[in-house]
C-alpha cells in the first residue's frame, strides 16, 4: 500500500467515529422525570450493580458487588407514591476479586448461598423527596429474614437505548442495614455490623 493510501485509511478510520458519536449522543437519556411513560419495566441485567461496603477491622473500608439483578418496576409519573419495585439479586454472584473470600461469603457462615439463593427487595412505599429523588421503603429478605429497608433514591435519565432501542430509565440508590438482623453476624463487630448500600439500577420498558 502506498504512503498516500495508508493516511487516507488512517484519516477514514480516525473520522468515522467521530461523525457516528453526533447519532449516539443525540440518542442519549434526555426524558425529564414527568415524560416518563409509565408502564411495566423490566431490570436490565446487564447494566445493574449492587454494591455493598462494610469496615474491615477499623482499618479500611472493604467492598464487593452483586451482579445479575431481575425483576420488575411499575412505574407512573403522575402517582409517583403508586410504584412498585420486586428486585432480586443473586447470592452465588457474590464478588469481591477474592476468590477465597467470595467463597467464604457463599458459605454456610455467611450468606449460605445454597439455603437462601436470593436476597429480595419489595417495595411497599415510595416518597417523593425532590424533582428527582424519592424515598423507598420496603422489605428485603436475606438470609431467610426479612427486614424493613429504606433506600434513597435519585432519577438518573431516561430515553431511548442508542444500542438496543429499548426505552430505558436509570436510578442511583443508596441505604443501610445491619446485616446481624439478618442472622449474618460472623466477625461482628470487628468487621462492621453497618453495610453500607449503594446500587445503580437500568430499567427497559416492557412491549
Amino acid at each position: 500500500m502506498t504512503r498516500t493510501k495508508t493516511f487516507v485509511a488512517l484519516a477514514l478510520a480516525l473520522a468515522v467515529p467521530a461523525l457516528a458519536a453526533p447519532a449516539l449522543v443525540a440518542a442519549q437519556a434526555t426524558a425529564a422525570p414527568s415524560a416518563v411513560p409509565a408502564g411495566t419495566y423490566q431490570v436490565e441485567t446487564h447494566h445493574t450493580l449492587a454494591e455493598f461496603t462494610v469496615s474491615h477491622f477499623g482499618f479500611n473500608d472493604f467492598f464487593g458487588v452483586i451482579p445479575g439483578a431481575t425483576g420488575t418496576m411499575t412505574l407512573n409519573p403522575a402517582n409517583l407514591g403508586a410504584t412498585t419495585l420486586d428486585v432480586a439479586l443473586p447470592v452465588s454472584a457474590i464478588s469481591t476479586t477474592n476468590a477465597t473470600l467470595d467463597g467464604e461469603l457463599k458459605s454456610a457462615d455467611w450468606f449460605d448461598a445454597a439455603k437462601y439463593p436470593t436476597i429480595r427487595f419489595v417495595s411497599h412505599k415510595v416518597v417523593p423527596t425532590g424533582d428527582r429523588t424519592a424515598r423507598i421503603e420496603g422489605d428485603l429478605t436475606m438470609h431467610g429474614v426479612t427486614k424493613p429497608v429504606t433506600l434513597d433514591a435519585t432519577f438518573g435519565g431516561a430515553g431511548s437505548n442508542p444500542m438496543s432501542k429499548a426505552f430505558t430509565v436509570g436510578f442511583g440508590a443508596t441505604g443501610t442495614l445491619k446485616r446481624s438482623d439478618f442472622g449474618v453476624s460472623k466477625y461482628v463487630p470487628f468487621v462492621s455490623d453497618e453495610v453500607r448500600l449503594k446500587i445503580t439500577v437500568a430499567f427497559e420498558k416492557k412491549a
